[in-house]
């Protein structure tokens, strides 16, 4: 009777146990970090509409938050004609860096999110700015996601968790919540317009979702325009309709336009609107030279212009190597660099150099540079020599939340910042000498952009507390006012009755005070003489001063000379200008504002059925008493996601078959308890009685409350293999024709825990363990007909165990280092570090152990150097167990050119112990891997613009391989033995498949294949 054979049911026996074992309570093999610094213990402050999660230190905030979303939701509703059909969660922070810690969302989150509106739960996470006027932006703006989450929500109806809204662009989706949050009065956003009109590039409505095209701006500045042309309430009409057949029908369908013949018409609106303003306006370099401009294929961001006190040096943010915004110093004049001073993308313990809303303030002697950063969760001053480049104090302010623009005293001992603390902004100076820090003022509004006088005795400030009403919540314009350092007076100084008063700078000689202004809707340099209130405009631009942000800072004064520094947006970039002309410095009076269309208002000039802007001014309406009371939080799981359930069902040879299988997922809602379950179930190769033996099952919880975050694991997984044997014998005395369908079965059961502190976001230790079990058995039916009669002889089946089944106890202690930066296919820079001890006791007995070196550099921009060295091994006895899967060098992440697939027999030399000695010398218990590679961007040799991979995410690799497997009894050639390494060379393409998968296309050559020139390898394998 015909069997299957030995090597066969081992050889599948021994895939899936290495699968098994290798998956149990495994934890992620790299991977930043997010620490978990404090321990956040929330309430929840209960209203109309809304719960609002926040913590003890932010409860004054909190109340105010909780109003301004009831005030936020009746002016949506109004608008939308729509109310929210559920309680809507807001989780509040008390800073950026304490909402960078936050579990709602995964992942790291920027300096640049100002807030999220998750698509699971909805739930809107955000911190406090400091400033009333900034706060009520973002959660106006993540309130418009709440509403259009719901409006979407009848078209979700495949699974929870998913959501119709996720097809639509950004443009559309962002800049509604743009328009509806801020109103068609946006200087910022019309920059951008008039800096594209200038050029003559307004995009096409079809192409706004090209990446040059930043969708929050462009999307607001669409909106405005069909709202102001047909009313505020076809919003929710071209909304909706965009849900069903997409943005460009919608818009046809409710303005009877279609997207061409609206561009056009945008596009007239907007140069009519601007065109005034070319005439007699200037460009930048009407009033000083340029720096770190862009070049044909690298735009990046240069913000926070800092001049040194003899003006001859400049200190600015920039993100010139497109890894991560860094501080960098260079020359006034020529814009040469002379030193970068960090590198936040790779640096383990400064996470945020605050480049949005702060810059960096030199020494008053010149040879010290101070910034604001965030450090282990907490700010920091941090003090750099810029000589060296060396980092001279760090100090930690663990009472506060977050600090913003230093500014150095002339006595060079002092630093005044504007620092948070409970969600508020006030005004600190630390004294460098005593270690000592003063805070200068502590009310509810807001003070920012601190700049000392020469005397040392006053400081200019920036603040909202002669405008703002916060009975009403009705944030005002920001204005300049002086603190007197000894008496702690404030005096108000007046400039314009409109628009802000932002980023004051003092002149040399102490009575002067240049500061940005947008009164007549575009922002420009203005002074004010601080004895006699005279005012003087430095420029008149057609685009505008600005920063990153409205309120980013953008000016700097040389303390020791007559120059001044400013950034801009010109030409579809942040650049930075050196004045140095004494005539240019001191302007002209200021003139009365620019008559005709205001320069801050976003097309058309004259808007039909406006609600909007009356609603975002009257602060009053739907504004609700102060909540009363709160509750403390207990977390409690709800579902997030349902996985696409699926039933199949087929007949084949192994008789019927039916299966199915789904996921589930669940959180609290401050997602610091996560569990997941996910069951398969298939009847193949069993009946319905035995249903059991073909289920695969996961349970797994993660608990991330703490700084040590933990979870646990229950699995089931079989694998199931199966063959087919016909041939002739004897059934039953008679000849006969026998067939033989076998079933080959493992099943693996395990339970397993893990245990990580992060001690950095690029550092952490590991450790896990688990109880796994593992069977294997055979299932095998015979039937057999006579050759004689035809009749059924023999319908049989037999149930044999394959082999012992192993119990098996592990444990694992590794130490992760991870400061890699990716780009779109694999690592560009930092480095990667695994190490790793994993003993195994039981029916096996062994030890594991890793070493993963890995090393990114790149000298110069688009092209790096990525080198790695990778030992695994199974140490001790049972390493080397016939049911453990050997070790095997061919897979395309480790040496290239040598895959299971590219040998043919004509390759192979048998000897009395190995049919393929070619090939078996690539198995082992132990192996030692060394790759290197010249990673860069396909079309980046041929110029190509846009980012780093240009219009096209492919990396191109050229690269060197080499590799050792051994075992115990075959030493390598390095320590005296046999077994000789590996090697190989060529080039590899790596294609972004839209952020789904990597896939990887290889051309190598395999130096110890002689007969083989070339092998081609395909894989779904991002670069290591």
């Amino acid at each position: 009777m015909p069997r299957p054979s030995g090597r066969a049911a081992r050889g599948f026996g021994i895939v899936a146990v290495a699968l098994a074992i290798a998956s149990a309570a495994e934890a992620q093999y790299f991977g930043r970090n997010k620490v978990q610094h404090r321990e956040f213990r929330f309430e929840i402050l209960q209203t109309e509409h809304f719960d609002v999660y926040f913590y003890p230190e932010e409860r004054a905030a909190a109340g105010d938050v909780a109003r301004m979303a009831e005030r936020w939701h009746a002016r949506l509703a109004a608008v939308l004609q729509h109310s929210l059909q559920r309680r809507q969660p807001i989780v509040l922070y008390a800073s950026h860096p304490d909402f960078e810690q936050t579990n709602v969302v995964s992942g790291e989150i920027g300096e640049g999110t100002g807030g999220v509106t998750e698509g699971l739960k909805h739930r809107i996470v955000l911190p406090l700015t400091g400033a009333l006027a900034e706060t009520h932006h973002v959660l106006g703006h993540e309130l418009v996601h709440a509403f259009q989450y719901d409006l979407a929500r009848r078209d979700d109806k495949d699974q929870p968790g998913g959501s119709s809204l996720n097809r639509l662009p950004l443009w559309l989706v962002e800049g509604m919540a743009e328009y509806l949050s801020i109103g068609p009065v946006d200087p910022h956003t019309a920059m951008w317009l008039r800096d594209a009109a200038r050029q003559k590039e307004l995009p096409e409505i079809q192409k706004l979702g090209h990446p040059r095209y930043f969708p929050y701006r462009w999307g607001h500045a669409l909106w405005a325009y069909v709202a102001g042309r047909w009313g505020d309430r076809v919003v929710r009409d071209v909304f909706e309709a965009a849900l069903q057949i997409g943005p460009y029908g919608a818009l046809e369908r409710v303005t009877g336009l279609d997207p061409r013949a609206l561009s056009r018409a945008w596009h007239e609106a907007i140069a009519a609107h601007y065109e005034g303003i070319f005439t007699t306006a200037e460009r930048p370099t009407a009033y000083g030279h340029a720096l770190a401009r862009r070049t044909r294929t690298n735009r990046p961001l240069h913000a926070s212009p800092a001049l040194s006190p003899d003006g001859r040096r400049i200190a600015f943010f920039s993100e010139r190597n497109l890894l991560s915004v860094d501080l960098y110093v260079a020359d006034a004049d020529t814009g040469r660099i002379l030193r970068r001073l960090t590198n936040t993308a790779i640096d383990p313990h400064v996470s945020s150099l605050q480049f949005i809303g702060s810059a960096g303030a030199w020494r008053p002697a010149g040879n010290e540079l101070a910034v604001a950063a965030v450090r282990s969760g907490r700010p920091a001053l941090v003090i750099f020599d810029v000589e060296t480049g060396r980092r001279t104090r760090q100090r930690s302010f663990p009472t506060l939340g977050e600090i913003l623009n230093p500014a150095w005293a002339p006595d060079g001992q002092r630093i005044a910042f504007a620092g948070m603390s409970g969600g508020y902004s006030d005004l600190f100076v630390y004294d460098l000498t005593r270690d000592t820090l003063r805070q200068l003022t502590s009310d509810a509004y807001a003070d920012l952009q601190p700049a000392w006088s020469s005397d040392g005795r006053r400081l200019a400030f920036v603040t909202d507390r002669f405008s703002t009403n916060l009975a009403a919540l009705d944030s005002g314009a920001w204005g300049l006012a002086l603190f007197d350092v000894e008496t702690g007076s404030i005096d108000a100084l007046p400039t314009f009755d409109t628009g802000k008063s932002i980023n004051p700078q003092w002149a040399p000689d102490g009575r002067r005070l240049y500061f940005l202004s947008n009164r007549d809707g575009v922002t420009n340099i203005y002074a004010i003489d601080t004895a006699t209130g005279a005012l003087h405009r430095v420029t008149d631009l057609d685009g505008g001063v600005t920063g990153v942000t409205p309120l980013s800072p953008a000016l700097s004064t040389a303390a020791d000379s007559r120059r001044v520094a400013f950034s801009a947006y010109d030409e579809e970039q942040l650049a930075m200008y050196v004045v140095t002309d004494p005539t240019a410095l001191i302007g002209s009076p200021a003139p009365p504002p620019r008559s005709g269309p205001f320069m801050g208002a976003l097309p058309p000039e004259t808007r039909t059925a406006a609600e909007l802007p009356a609603l975002l001014d009257d602060a009053t309406s739907g504004l609700p008493p102060e909540p009363v009371g709160s509750a403390p939080y207990r977390p409690r799981l709800t579902l997030d996601w349902v996985g696409q359930p699926y039933v199949a069902a087929g007949i084949g040879r192994f008789g019927p078959t039916i299966g199915g299988g789904i996921a589930f997922l669940w959180s609290d809602m401050l997602g610091d308890h996560n569990l997941a379950a996910a069951v398969d179930a298939s009847t193949f190769g069993t009946g319905l009685s035995d249903l059991y033996k073909g289920v695969a099952g996961l349970v797994a919880y993660q608990n991330l409350t703490r700084r040590w975050d933990w979870g646990a694991s229950v699995e089931q997984q079989p694998y199931i293999a199966g063959g087919f044997l016909r041939g002739v014998g004897i059934a039953e005395g008679q000849p006969a024709i026998i067939e033989q369908t076998v079933v080959q079965r493992q099943i693996f059961r395990a339970v397993g825990a893990t245990v990580a502190r992060p001690q950095t976001r690029t550092r952490r230790v590991e450790f896990a363990g688990a109880y796994q079990h593992v069977s294997f058995e055979q299932d095998v039916r015979t039937t057999a007909w006579s050759r004689v009669t035809g009749r059924r002889l023999l319908d049989e089946w037999t149930h044999t165990a394959l082999a012992d089944s192993l119990k098996l106890g592990s444990a694992s202690t590794a130490l992760v280092f991870d400061s890699a930066v990716f780009g779109a296919t694999s690592p560009v820079a930092g480095s990667r570090s695994r190490l790793e001890l994993a003993p195994t006791a039981g029916t096996l007995s062994y030890l594991g152990a890793l070493a993963d070196y890995r090393r990114y550099v790149m000298p110069v921009p688009f092209y790096t150097v990525a080198g790695r060295v990778l030992h695994y091994g199974r140490y001790e006895s049972g390493g080397e167990d016939r049911r453990l899967l050997p070790l095997f060098l061919g897979y395309p992440e480790l040496v290239r050119g040598y895959a299971i697939g590219s040998f043919d027999a004509g390759e192979c030399t048998a000897t009395a112990t190995s049919s393929c000695v070619e090939f078996d010398r690539l198995l082992g218990s132990r192996m030692l891997v060394a790759n290197l590679e010249l990673r860069f961007p396909l079309l980046r040799p041929f110029g190509a613009g846009g980012g780093m991979y240009g219009p096209l995410p492919t990396e191109v690799a050229l690269f060197a391989d080499g590799g050792l497997a051994w075992a115990s009894a075959d030493r390598p050639t390095l320590a005296g033995g046999g077994r000789t390494p590996v090697s190989s060379a060529g080039v590899t393409f790596r294609i972004n498949l839209f952020g789904f998968a990597v896939a990887q296309i290889d051309m190598a050559h395999p130096f110890q294949r002689p007969g083989r020139r070339l092998v081609w390898g395909f894989s779904l394998t991002p670069g290591f």
